[in-house]
C-alpha cells in the first residue's frame, strides 16, 4: 500500500512542476462586421469580403514542418461576421485547377480529395475547438476536438459551397452562432486556425505553424479579435422522425413503424441538453459478431447516434460502455433454473427497450467541463408455458432500470485536466445495484514534454443479500514526448473484486502490470522517406491477490512511409509462458490456471499509394509457441478500386488459421476440460459507395464471417496448468457464419434533414460441421432461413431561431 500512496504522491508533485517557456509570436489578425452578408455560393466576389483582414503565409505541417508554403500554393483566407454567423472565405493557389482530386464522400468521410478546414475555438483554451471542413467536392464534415481528438460523430448544421477558377478553388463557409459555444461577452477573441490539404502533393499547410517537436496540434491556434456585441442564440433544434420498417423470417412477415424526436436545447452559452424520446433504432449498423471461444465477452463498437454524438465527457475514464444500455437482459437469477419439469419457456426477449435518455454537457469558460446522462429501460419478461396445465407465467428477467453518469474535468495550462467520474445503475426489485467512482488525471509540465496519467477507481456492487462487493484498481505513468524521443513507464493494478461491467467494460481484473514503452521518429522528410518511426514496448504481468508471477512481453515495432506514398511497416512480439487464471473458468482466486506457452510472432505489413485508382493493403503474421504443437498463421488483403470520382469499391479478405489450438470446453464433475483444437477464420467484407451529388449517396456494405473449431484431443487440466489425457470425453467441432448485406441510401434533402431506405439480409448459422470447404460451407449457410428488413425513415430539422423569425 505504501507503494501505490507513494506514486499517487509523486504524481500530484509532478503536476506542480513548471518549466520557463520561451513564446513565440502568435499570429494575430482583426475580424470585419458586415451589413449585409456574402451569398455561399463559392465565388468570393461580394462587398462584404472586401476590407477584410488576410489570414495569409501558410507553412507546411507535414511532411515537411514548418517551411513556408510555395507562393504558387499558398492560401489566403478571410473572416467576417455579422449578429447571425461568422463567414469564411478561403482563396486556395493551384498552378493546375484541372487536376485537383475531387473524389466523393458521404458526410463526415475523407476520399481522395484536397480540402479546407478551420478550427474555431470560442474559449480559446487550446483543448477543445469546433472544426469545419470542406472537400473540393463540395462534401462537408465536422468534428468537436477534445485534448486534440477528433469526434465525428458530432454533427452541426451549417452552410458552405466551393468553386474552381482559374487560380485554383475557394471555399465559403456559414458557421452559424447556434453551432458554436461561447460566452456572452461584449468583445471576444477567439482561437482559430486554418488547414489545407493538398492530395497531389501529399501535403498539409497550417496557418499558424504547428510544431510537431512537442505539445498538440491544438495549442497553435492564432488569434482574431474584435468580434463585438455578438449574442448566442436560443440553441433550440428538433429532429422529428417518422420509420416504418417490416422484417421478413421464415415466411412470417412483421411490420412495424415509429415516430418520436430528438431535441438539442442550449440551457446555457456552453451547455446542451439532447433528449431523445421514443428512440428508433432499426437502422444501425450490423455488428461484428465472431466466434468466441475465449474467457471474455465480445466488445462491439457503438452504431446508435445518439450515444456516440458529443460524448467525450462521457468516454474520460473508460467507464461508459453505452452498449449496455439496451443490450441483453441481465437474468441475474437464470430463469432458466426456475422451470419446472413441466414448464418451458416460449418467449425469451433478447434485448431490453430503451425507454428515453437524455444528456447535458459543456465546459466554462474557465475550462470545467461538465457531463450528465441519463437513460431508462423498460422492464422486460420472459414467458413460460406450463405444458400440463396450459398456464402462462411471467419471470422477469430484466427490471425496470436507470443508467447515469457524472463527469466534472477540469482543464488547465492548455495541457492538463483532472476528472471526477460517477457511474450508477439502478435495478427495481432484488436485482443488483452498482456504482463506480474514478479520479482520473492527465498532467504536463508547461512546456508539455513530461507527463503524468492515472487514475484510482472504485466500485461498489449490491443487491438483497446485504452483502455489499467493493472492489477498486490504481494506475499511473510518467512519460516524455518531446523532439525525437518519446517514452513512458507505469504500473497498474486491479484488486480482485473491481467491477465496472453493468455500465462500462473490463475484461480482466486480480492484475497488476509494471509497463514502458520507448521510442523515436523522424520530425522532417529524409531523401526517401516522409517518415519513419521505432517503438518498443514491454509489460511485466503479476496476479494482484497472491502476487505470483505470471508473465513478461515485450515487442519492437517499426513502420514507415516513402516519398511515393508507399507505407511499410511491422513489429517482433515475445511472451514468456504465461499462467493464465482466467482461461480455466473458475475464478481468479481459486489458485487454478493454464500455461499459456512461450510465444514469438512477427507481422508485416504494406499499402501502396492510395491516390492511385488502384491501391492495396496487405498484412502477414505468423506465430510459433516454444515446446508446444500450438502454431498459428494469417494475411489480411485489401484491394480498392475508384472507378470515376462518385463510385469506389473496396474488397477485403482476412484468414487466419491456428494448429493445435488449446483451450477450456467443459466442466465435468471434478474435472476441467481442454481440447486441441484446429481452428480458422475467414472474413470477407465487401464495401462500396455511389454517389449522386454531396448529398445524395447510396452505399454498400457486406460481411461474411465463417470460423469453425475441429477438435483434436481432450484433456482434464492439471493442478500444475498442465494437461493430463482424457480418453473418454467425447465433445462436438464448432461451425459458425455470420452473413450480413446492408444497402443503404441517403438523401439529404435540406440542411440537417434526411430520408434514408435500408434493406438488409442476414444470416447466422452455427452447428458441429467444422470439416467442410469453403464452397460447401456457404452452400450450407444459404440454406438456412434468412431474415430481410426493409426501413425507410424520414429525419426533419427544425432551428427554433429559423422559426421564430418566419412567424
Amino acid at each position: 500500500m505504501f507503494r501505490k500512496k507513494s506514486l499517487l504522491i509523486v504524481s500530484l508533485l509532478f503536476s506542480s512542476i513548471v518549466f520557463s517557456q520561451s513564446k513565440k509570436e502568435r499570429k494575430t489578425i482583426k475580424t470585419t462586421r458586415v451589413e449585409i452578408a456574402p451569398k455561399i455560393d463559392g465565388i468570393i466576389d461580394e462587398d462584404a469580403w472586401k476590407n477584410a483582414e488576410l489570414c495569409k503565409d501558410f507553412v507546411t505541417l507535414r511532411p515537411s514542418n514548418g517551411e513556408l508554403v510555395d507562393a504558387k500554393y499558398q492560401t489566403i483566407v478571410k473572416v467576417i461576421y455579422d449578429d447571425e454567423a461568422v463567414y469564411i472565405a478561403a482563396q486556395m493557389l493551384d498552378p493546375d485547377p484541372k487536376n485537383i482530386p475531387k473524389e466523393f464522400a458521404v458526410r463526415d468521410n475523407f476520399s481522395q480529395s484536397d480540402f479546407f478546414l478551420v478550427t474555431i475555438n470560442p474559449n480559446d483554451d487550446g483543448q477543445n475547438p469546433f472544426e469545419f471542413i470542406v472537400q473540393s467536392t463540395g462534401n462537408q464534415a465536422d468534428s468537436k476536438v477534445s485534448n486534440g481528438n477528433e469526434d465525428f460523430n458530432w454533427s452541426a448544421v451549417w452552410e458552405s459551397n466551393v468553386s474552381i477558377d482559374e487560380k485554383g478553388w475557394n471555399v465559403e463557409m456559414k458557421i452559424p452562432y447556434g453551432a458554436l459555444r461561447f460566452a456572452n461577452r461584449p468583445i471576444q477573441s477567439w482561437g482559430f486556425n486554418f488547414h489545407r490539404r493538398l492530395e497531389k502533393l501529399n501535403e498539409q499547410h497550417t496557418w499558424t505553424h504547428i510544431d510537431n517537436t512537442v505539445g498538440r496540434w491544438t495549442q497553435y491556434d492564432g488569434l482574431i479579435e474584435d468580434f463585438r456585441d455578438i449574442k448566442p442564440p436560443i440553441r433550440l433544434n428538433f429532429y422529428p422522425y417518422a420509420s416504418a420498417t417490416s422484417n421478413t423470417f421464415q415466411g412470417n412477415t412483421s411490420y412495424d413503424w415509429s415516430v418520436g424526436m430528438d431535441i438539442k436545447y442550449g440551457i446555457t452559452d456552453n451547455f446542451t441538453f439532447d433528449a431523445t424520446l421514443i428512440p428508433d433504432f432499426s437502422q444501425v449498423g450490423f455488428d461484428d459478431v465472431v466466434l468466441n471461444l475465449g474467457p471474455f465477452e465480445q466488445q462491439f463498437t457503438e452504431q446508435r447516434q445518439f450515444f456516440s454524438e458529443g460524448t467525450e465527457l462521457f468516454n474520460i475514464g473508460g467507464l461508459f460502455y453505452s452498449r449496455r444500455i439496451g443490450a441483453a437482459p441481465i437474468d441475474q437469477f437464470n430463469v432458466y433454473n426456475s422451470l419446472n419439469s413441466d414448464e418451458e419457456i416460449i418467449d425469451y426477449p433478447e434485448k431490453v427497450t430503451m425507454m428515453n435518455a437524455i444528456k447535458i454537457s459543456g465546459r466554462t469558460k474557465n475550462g470545467l467541463g461538465i457531463g450528465f446522462f441519463n437513460a431508462i429501460t423498460q422492464k422486460t419478461e420472459a414467458t413460460i408455458k406450463n405444458n400440463a396445465t396450459n398456464e402462462i407465467r411471467k419471470e422477469v428477467i430484466d427490471p425496470f432500470t436507470n443508467f447515469n453518469i457524472l463527469v466534472l474535468d477540469q482543464q488547465f495550462n492548455q495541457n492538463s485536466s483532472i476528472s471526477l467520474i460517477n457511474t450508477n445503475v439502478s435495478r427495481n426489485g432484488r436485482f443488483r445495484d452498482a456504482n463506480v467512482t474514478a479520479l482520473d488525471w492527465h498532467l504536463e509540465t508547461k512546456d508539455s514534454k513530461y507527463n503524468a496519467d492515472g487514475s484510482i477507481r472504485m466500485s461498489n456492487i449490491s443487491d438483497d443479500t446485504n452483502n455489499p462487493n467493493t472492489g477498486y484498481t490504481f494506475d499511473n505513468s510518467f512519460g516524455y514526448n518531446s523532439g525525437h524521443w518519446f517514452w513512458e513507464l507505469g504500473y497498474n493494478f486491479e484488486n480482485k473484486d473491481f467491477n465496472p461491467n453493468d455500465f462500462g467494460i473490463l475484461f480482466s481484473n486480480n492484475e497488476q502490470t509494471i509497463y514502458g514503452n520507448a521510442g523515436w521518429r523522424t520530425l522532417q522528410p529524409t531523401k526517401k522517406f516522409n517518415r519513419y518511426s521505432f517503438n518498443f514496448y514491454q509489460n511485466t504481468n503479476f496476479q494482484h491477490f497472491s502476487g505470483v508471477f505470471t508473465g513478461f512481453q515485450a515487442g519492437l515495432n517499426f513502420n514507415a512511409q516513402t516519398k511515393e506514398r508507399f507505407s511499410f511497416g511491422g513489429n517482433l512480439n515475445y511472451g514468456t509462458e504465461t499462467k493464465d487464471f482466467f482461461e480455466p473458468r473458475q475464478g481468479t482466486t481459486s489458485g487454478i490456471y493454464f500455461l499459456q506457452p512461450e510465444r514469438k510472432n512477427i507481422n508485416i505489413w504494406i499499402s501502396t499509394n492510395s491516390q492511385k485508382l488502384f491501391a492495396v493493403d496487405f498484412d502477414l503474421f505468423y506465430s510459433d509457441f516454444s515446446n508446444n504443437p500450438k502454431s498459428g498463421y494469417g494475411f489480411g488483403l485489401a484491394p480498392r478500386y475508384r472507378f470515376s470520382n462518385q463510385f469506389s469499391l473496396r474488397y477485403q479478405l482476412n484468414f487466419s488459421k491456428t494448429n493445435n489450438d488449446q483451450g477450456f470446453v467443459d466442466q465435468n464433475a471434478n474435472a476441467i476440460i481442454f481440447g486441441m483444437r484446429d481452428f480458422k477464420n475467414y472474413t470477407n467484407t465487401i464495401g462500396g459507395n455511389y454517389s449522386f451529388s454531396t448529398n445524395s449517396s447510396l452505399s454498400l456494405s457486406l460481411r461474411h464471417y465463417w470460423s469453425s473449431a475441429s477438435y483434436n484431443d481432450f484433456f482434464n487440466l492439471n493442478s500444475n496448468g498442465g494437461l493430463d489425457e482424457n480418453n473418454t470425453y467425447v465433445g462436438e467441432n464448432v461451425n459458425f457464419n455470420n452473413w450480413n448485406l446492408d444497402l443503404n441510401y441517403i438523401w439529404q434533402f435540406a440542411p440537417g434533414s434526411q430520408l434514408i431506405a435500408f434493406y438488409r439480409n442476414s444470416i447466422s448459422n452455427a452447428d458441429s460441421n467444422s470439416n467442410l470447404t469453403f464452397f460447401e460451407n456457404l452452400d450450407n449457410l444459404f440454406s438456412q432461413s434468412q431474415r430481410h428488413t426493409f426501413s425507410i425513415r424520414f429525419v426533419y430539422f427544425i432551428d427554433y431561431e429559423k422559426v421564430k423569425k418566419m412567424i
